[in-house]
């Protein structure tokens, strides 16, 4: 039978039961990794959001040794106990029991190993995701990820943006396409947002400066690597900046969040083999024409106009290390809100951030005249009046504005050497995938 916490309260975490604390009464909660047994002794591992600690039960103690018997992986316990110093225990101390509460037991065999001693594939990982984070590489992933989430605020926060959040059930297509997944909203259709992008544009020219961290969707056919159908996108817009002055923000916030994450998760890095290493400002510049000449240089044909094919982008990272942008691109090819040069109208001011062979985030100049808006609606075969909402907008005094979106996902791809996307995202949602 299941016992109940009562009054019972966890007093420490594991990384806290030291030798220092010799003697003291603890109390700890978390999950039985593994028992082993040796002689006369019962060694159970438990393991909390912050480690490990060792509960040693003595046969001497003839109640608590035959309790802790019958304990399995991934059993809920609590126990209260004394600390002993131990220079062999994890930490340099265990825990004497004084109490053991059983608290919920966990099915036997378990669909994978949660200490990732024993290999899965990703479904079976996926399939089971909450077991799957607890296996010590994937939880340090998300750590990590935390870690840059804060760090992305307090960047922005120290540069004077305010964060907001806009609608993800949208009246109609943000860029266009099909890319669009439908819902029911009450007596209407209405669609999941595949972008921030108008109203983080109408919302500088209130704040000036904004960013948002937030879902966006699209219905992606794609089974790839690098594609989900549900993303996380750090959003920016800037009133009275153009691309280059954006691109520096972005550069600048890179830089900010890898030196925090190689300070603050030096042990979730070491766990997953990574070094990081801080490329400072500016990042390499090459335009669309020059990475053409490149890729024509290795045997890769791209037509000027076309779009760069994903195994053009590898071998693209093949001569191209670590981050770098992509500029000056073909305006057919860019949404109709980016701004075509003044003078010449068939590049536009747009911009790509890469790593390697990903493509981490796209930006550029918007176009703030709206008649031009209008005439760009209308080459790209969308009706204005669609989006009659957001032309208003440019009617009560649009400034120039810039911004770009960057995918959170793929960026701890490259932070975390993950080779798959979903590795990044606690539950994964694409063509394929919809629970857990």
């Amino acid at each position: 039978m299941l016992e109940e916490l009562g009054g019972l309260r966890r007093t420490h975490y594991s990384n806290q039961i030291k030798p220092e604390i010799d003697g003291e009464e603890v109390t700890v909660c978390g999950w039985v990794e593994r028992v082993r047994d040796l002689g006369g002794l019962r060694f159970l591992v438990l393991r909390d959001k912050e480690g490990k600690v060792q509960v040693t039960f003595s046969k001497k103690d003839t109640e608590l040794f035959e309790k802790s018997k019958g304990l399995g992986k991934e059993y809920v316990v609590a126990v209260r106990g004394r600390v002993k110093a131990v220079k062999n225990a994890p930490g340099g101390a265990e825990i004497i029991p004084l109490e053991l509460k059983i608290l919920n037991y966990a099915v036997s065999p378990l669909p994978l190993d949660p200490t990732g001693r024993v290999e899965a594939n990703l479904d079976t990982r996926l399939d089971n995701r909450v077991l799957d984070l607890r296996r010590p590489k994937v939880n340090a992933i998300f750590r990590i990820r935390h870690e840059v989430l804060q760090s992305i605020r307090e960047f922005f926060l120290k540069e004077g943006f305010i964060e907001v959040q806009t609608p993800k059930i949208i009246a109609s297509a943000t860029e266009g396409g099909a890319e669009l997944f439908p819902i029911s909203y009450y007596e209407k259709e209405a669609f999941l947002s595949q972008s921030a992008q108008l109203y983080k544009e109408q919302l500088s020219s209130v704040f000036e400066k904004v960013f948002e961290i937030g879902p966006c969707y699209r219905a992606e056919e794609s089974r790839t690597v690098r594609h989900l159908s549900e993303v996380y996108v750090v959003d920016v817009e800037v009133a009275f900046a153009e691309a280059d002055d954006v691109m520096r923000i972005l550069e600048e916030l890179i830089y900010y969040v890898l030196r925090k994450v190689s300070k603050n998760c030096r042990s979730e890095l070491e766990l997953l083999g990574r070094k990081i290493k801080g490329q400072k400002p500016p990042f390499p510049k090459y335009t669309y024409s020059e990475i053409i000449s490149m890729l024509k240089e290795k045997g890769v044909t791209i037509n000027w106009g076309e779009d760069i094919s994903t195994p053009a982008y590898r071998e693209l990272g093949k001569i191209i290390g670590n981050f770098y942008f992509i500029t000056e691109w073909p305006t057919k090819g860019k949404p109709f809100y980016i701004k075509p040069r003044r003078d010449n109208p068939e590049i536009c001011e747009a911009f790509d951030l890469m790593y390697g062979w990903l493509e981490l985030a796209s930006g550029g100049t918007r176009i703030h005249d709206k008649e031009m808006l209008i005439r760009r609606l209308k080459e790209q075969n969308l009706d204005p009046a669609s989006f009659g909402f957001h032309l208003k907008t440019f009617d009560w005094g649009m400034p120039p504005h810039a911004g770009w979106g960057l995918g959170l996902d793929r960026l701890m791809m490259t932070i975390t050497g993950a080779e798959n996307i979903r590795e990044c995202v606690f539950y994964p949602r694409d063509r394929d995938r919809l629970i857990p």
